[in-house]
């Protein structure tokens, strides 16, 4: 009870703390992406990480301006969504791919899940995963891989900003995890 209420004040107080920007067609340099676009984003309602990874992805590609949280507000505290209301969507040029929905036992391919988020790195993107939290499964983005092979991942829980440079070893315990990917216009 006590966690909802900190969660409840943290947003209260960040709502009216948000940076605004104009949107443009590019996307915001990589070393930047944690200074510009996790830093000035929020998670608005407990159960709304889907939705803000996904806008932090098009606040990264500057298709939306900082102050957007339509997706958030449109999904509020949906306990029933997942990667797939997003699956083949296609916002603001940006379309979204559900990967790896298999069950996480010891058959899942882990390599192949690495090697994926590994390519889109190299590509440039970012990679929204689903991670294990207190509460059940919470969304990052990963971001890098580090020399050592490791992937560092951001999220926000309300202001609070969440950095994960084990990211890799959490799937390893977890048996595996689902990925969005995205693909964009090459205008952006």
């Amino acid at each position: 009870m006590m966690k909802k209420i900190l969660f409840g004040l943290v947003v209260l107080i960040s709502t009216w703390v948000i940076f605004t920007s104009k949107a443009q067609a590019q996307k915001i340099n990589n070393c930047d992406f944690f200074n510009t676009v996790v830093n000035n984003h929020n998670q608005l309602f407990q159960l709304s990480c889907i939705p803000s990874a996904v806008e932090m992805i098009l606040k990264y590609y500057k298709v939306v301006d900082f102050d957007f949280y339509d997706l958030q507000n449109e999904w509020k505290n949906k306990t029933d969504g997942s990667f797939r209301n997003f699956d083949n969507k296609k916002l603001y040029g940006i379309t979204f791919f559900q990967k790896f929905v298999l069950p996480r036992d010891a058959s899942f391919p882990i390599d192949s899940l690495f090697r994926t988020i590994e390519k889109e790195l190299k590509a440039e993107r970012k990679v929204i995963i689903s991670l294990p939290s207190d509460s059940g499964w919470h969304m990052f983005i990963i971001c890098e891989q580090t020399p050592d092979g490791e992937f560092v991942s951001y999220s926000k829980l309300g202001s609070h900003t969440l950095i994960l440079r084990n990211t890799k070893e959490i799937v390893k315990k977890s048996n595996g995890t689902e990925i969005m990917t995205y693909s964009t216009p090459s205008r952006l």
